[in-house]
This record gives C-alpha cells, structure tokens and sequence, in this order.
C-alpha cells in the first residue's frame, strides 16, 4: 500500500492530500529515509511523521484491504519511541 493511503486509512493524517503535501516537503520519514507519497509500505516499517508542533513515530503492523473502521484504524499501527 502506498504511503499516503496508509496514513489516511489508519488516520494518523485526515486526507490523502494532506498527507501528498507532508511527504513531499520531506516531513515523513519510513526506516530512517525520507518517503515519497507512493513509498511502498509493509508491515514492520516504522514511520515518523513531523507535525508542525511535534513529531510522532509509529510502527506498522498489518496492512489493510481496503478502508477500515475508526475503531480497527488505531490497530494498524502501535506508537513507540
């Protein structure tokens, strides 16, 4: 699944386009490296995201069909620092 539908779908960023923009300006990292939108995500990555106030890093554990409930989108992903 590409990057920018990962965070979409698990809602750690509410749009697709938003989440374009953020990867583009070079503030979306997977395993340490600087992602494009359409970086290829798989379960085991781990994705740090800097916000304009702070940063926040999780790692991807399952990758989803398709869209998925507010309530599965927060077991995409754990936290971790």
């Amino acid at each position: 699944m590409r990057l920018d539908k990962f965070l979409k779908v698990s809602r750690l960023i509410k749009r697709r386009t938003v989440a374009n923009e953020i990867s583009d300006t070079g503030r979306v990292y997977v395993n340490g490296n600087p992602a494009k939108p359409a970086k290829q995500i798989k379960a085991g990555d781990e994705i740090k995201i800097e916000y304009s106030n702070r940063t926040e890093k999780v790692r991807v554990l399952k990758i989803p069909a398709n869209n998925v409930s507010v309530q599965e989108a927060s077991s995409l992903y754990e936290k971790f620092e």
